[in-house]
Parts: C-alpha cells; structure tokens; sequence
C-alpha cells in the first residue's frame, strides 16, 4: 500500500472539516493511505441561503441520487478508528462524550466510507478550495449504542474480508454491509471526559 501522508502523527480526536486519513483505491490501481477532509458535499437544498458547506459527515440513505454518484469503488474508501463518540444527555442538560470501541485495548477497526475530490467553500474565511474530503456510512443502531443515539451508528466492518469487499465487490454485494453490529461486538469503553489516547473519531 502506498503511505501519502508523510509523517502522520498521532491522532487523539478527528473532527468534522479536518483532516483525517482514509484507505482509498487510487487512479493507478494500487491501494493508498491518504488524508482527507471529514464531510462530503451536502445535497442542494441544504445550502439553500448559506454561503459555505462545510460538509456531510455521515450517510444513510444510500438511494438517494445524491449519494448514489459515489457508491462505485472508485468513491469508496474505509476510514481506520480506534475509537467513537456519542454525546450522551445527562440529567442537568449537558452532553458528554461515550467512547465506543470493541474492547478497552481499542484496536484498530474500520468505517465503511465514501470519498471524492470537490471543489466548494468549505468556510467563508478560506474562500473556494479544492479538496479530497470523504464520510463514513451509518446503520440502524445495535443494543449499545441506542441508548445514547438511538437514531443511527456507523457502519463498521470487522474483519479483512469485509474491508476488501467494500473497497472492491459490486455495489448491491458491497452495501449489504450497511447494517448494525451484533450486541455484543461494541463496549463502552469511556464515558463524560476528554479523549487523550489513541486516535479516536467524533461524531
């Protein structure tokens, strides 16, 4: 695999509209770790009155025409993550972080993801950039998350095979994949403070 992101450090929490790095399928055939920015293009009439996009982060509804253009294998990429966050509402109003992860060693695992290259304005101050940017598929959520975000989690591809049929089956074979992990596959590994361990995506 082809390493493009010179000297990578460590990453303790990546944000929406900031970099991150994605396995992605490159033009010349050879597979790639890149950087890329969180958040694809959001669909026209959610920019209606505004005059930047900062993005989409996540994707669920994978039959619409807007995201249906980036569901061949030359969009799709996994996004590696160690582990992810759910704001969590607390009786006095607030909402800290749940840190989710298959077990309390966070090994490395993967989100099932879209990327492109587009040009907009991501924020006014920068004015009209190019950019590689990309976003993470998302599911029904399973027995652990749904407490805390009952609405959606991500979709998260747990072994070698999976992670190779994203990035190279035919579309119908590859989105099967969009669905729930099994109950027991997550914990709840931190809850209600700042992550500074291993990287880590905040949704």
């Amino acid at each position: 695999m082809r390493d493009t992101t010179g000297n990578l450090p460590i990453l303790p929490g990546i944000f929406p509209d900031y970099a991150a790095p994605i396995v992605r399928n490159a033009s010349d055939g050879v597979r790639e770790l890149s950087l890329a920015r969180w958040g694809m293009p959001s669909p026209v009439f959610a920019l209606k009155g505004r005059n930047s996009d900062p993005g989409v982060t996540n994707v669920r509804n994978v039959s619409s025409p807007h995201w249906r253009r980036w569901l061949g294998i030359e969009s799709r990429c996994v996004v590696p993550f160690t582990s992810f966050s759910e704001n969590e509402l607390q009786p006095d109003g607030s909402r800290p972080p749940a840190w989710f992860a298959f077990n309390q060693s966070r090994p490395l695992a993967f989100f099932a993801g879209i990327w492109t290259r587009w040009r907009s304005v991501r924020k006014v101050k920068e004015g009209e950039t190019e950019n590689d940017i990309f976003a993470f598929l998302t599911t029904e959520p399973n027995a652990i998350v749904a407490p805390i975000h009952p609405k959606a989690m991500p979709v998260i591809l747990t072994t070698a095979e999976e992670v190779e049929a994203w990035l190279t089956a035919p579309t119908k074979e590859a989105l099967a994949l969009q669905r729930p992990l099994p109950e027991d596959a997550l914990q709840i590994v931190a809850r209600g403070k700042k992550e500074d361990g291993p990287e880590a995506l905040v949704g």
